[in-house]
């Protein structure tokens, strides 16, 4: 990814952040073509910080139509109807993230992302999906472990004031600094599969809570097909009764997935807004550290609750 060098135009408009990470960092990440699908609140934050950051590309995938939902926590859908009008999600951010910075390409790619083969993957350093089941975001990183090249990948969810990251970086250099000294480090992770796969019973005592919870949610999403409370707030009985009997098979005491953090994430499956700069952020920043090979990255989870503004990072992986 290190390429050419940077032109006189890039170096320019670039300057203060090469004073921060260097000109190599920023002729990565001028060379980086990042795909993301599923167009929310967060993601728009996110596709802001990596474009005015300077990557080569960004590729949008989601065909939706503008909803109510969208409008309240997306700023990057213009408030104007009539400019809304027969666009899809994609087409109206891709509008507004090319006035951000001209010389990003930002382009929309049709389709279920499920359904696209792995040479399609092959095009794009890092992979980014939110909005997406269970079973897509398993299909999607195998696929890009698949690949001959090191693809990155993540996934972010966000409800009500909760956000969820999670990192598969396979296989990753990288160097950071300690006092005056360069250090040259390197981390292996698990793909999304083999983390949530880890019995429960083997994870630290004092772990997020919300960890927990975001897995009964994907059960239920397993199971119902569809996003629990996305039809009716009904919906919780049958999510805590869920809750049960997955920690009665994983052997966790129920007081760790407390039923008011699952009534949370079932009655309000919309992004609070205020919440959104904060995960989408914060992906931005490791997305950035992934690219450019510089500085500790996340491994492999994080975990954001507003309720006590806390940010939490736990590696669900058993591995150094």
């Amino acid at each position: 990814m290190d390429g050419e060098e940077l032109t006189e135009q890039e170096t320019a408009l670039y300057d203060r952040q090469i004073r921060v990470w260097g000109a190599g960092a920023q002729r990565r990440l001028s060379k980086a073509h990042i795909l993301v699908c599923g167009i929310t609140g967060t993601i728009a934050e996110f596709c802001k910080n990596i474009v005015l950051a300077g990557v080569g590309s960004l590729t949008l995938v989601d065909d939706r139509a503008v909803t109510e939902e969208a409008l309240s926590a997306n700023f990057l859908i213009p408030s104007d109807e009539n400019v809304c009008a027969g666009k899809t999600l994609t087409e109206l951010c891709r509008d507004s993230l090319k006035d951000f910075n001209p010389m990003v390409r930002v382009s929309v790619e049709k389709g279920d992302l499920s359904s696209f083969g792995a040479e399609f993957y092959s095009k794009f350093d890092v992979v980014v999906v939110s909005c997406c089941s269970f079973t897509t975001k398993k299909l999607i990183n195998e696929k890009c472990r698949k690949l001959s090249k090191r693809v990155a990948f993540y996934t972010v969810d966000c409800r009500d004031s909760c956000g969820e990251i999670f990192v598969d970086l396979q296989h990753h250099k990288y160097s950071k600094q300690k006092r005056e000294e360069t250090i040259e480090c390197e981390l292996h992770y698990p793909s999304f599969e083999e983390s949530i796969s880890i019995p429960w019973k083997a994870l630290p005592r004092k772990f997020s809570k919300l960890y927990f919870a975001m897995r009964v949610i994907e059960r239920f999403e397993e199971v119902e097909q569809r996003k629990p409370g996305e039809l009716s707030i009904a919906d919780l009985p049958a999510v805590v009764k869920l809750k049960k009997e997955l920690c009665v098979a994983q052997s966790l005491n129920e007081s760790h997935i407390p039923n008011v953090l699952l009534e949370r994430l079932v009655t309000d499956t919309r992004e609070f807004p205020p919440v959104c700069p904060i995960i989408g952020g914060i992906l931005g920043q490791e997305v950035i550290k992934a690219i450019s090979g510089k500085g500790d990255p996340l491994k492999n989870f994080f975990f954001f609750d507003a309720m006590d503004g806390k940010g939490i990072i736990e590696d669900v992986s058993g591995k150094p």
